[in-house]
């Protein structure tokens, strides 16, 4: 789908150069190649027929550029890393964790002295 939107970009970038250089600005152009287009576009020539034609391809180029944009990131989202095999020897071993030290079993410190009992 990729190679179909990159293939589709480069046609539009040509076509919508070639359009761009076709209209009448100061200088003619490429325009003056093109022989008397006035009798099949109408009374007012080209003019109007070039602007609509561009501004239809310049959007659509905008959305395949958008398009490819989109399609590009969500199937290259990817790291070189991600890619690496992984053998379980390679994988290092967590240190061991040292056990937990057993309860004491000192004696258990003296009662406190019992208070004088009240008269």
């Amino acid at each position: 789908m990729i190679t179909v939107l990159f293939v589709t970009q480069i046609v539009l970038a040509v076509i919508l150069t070639i359009l761009v250089l076709l209209q009448k600005s100061s200088s003619i152009g490429l325009g003056a190649y093109s022989g008397s287009n006035e009798s099949v576009f109408g009374a007012k020539g080209p003019a109007g027929f070039l602007v609509k034609a561009t501004f239809t391809v310049g959007l659509v180029f905008i959305l395949n550029t958008i398009a490819l944009g989109y399609m590009y990131n969500k199937s290259y989202n990817r790291s070189v890393v991600d890619e690496v095999p992984v053998k379980k020897s390679d994988v290092p071993t967590p240190p061991a964790v040292p056990a937990a030290p057993a309860p004491s079993t000192a004696p258990a410190a003296p009662a406190a002295p019992a208070a004088p009992a009240a008269k």
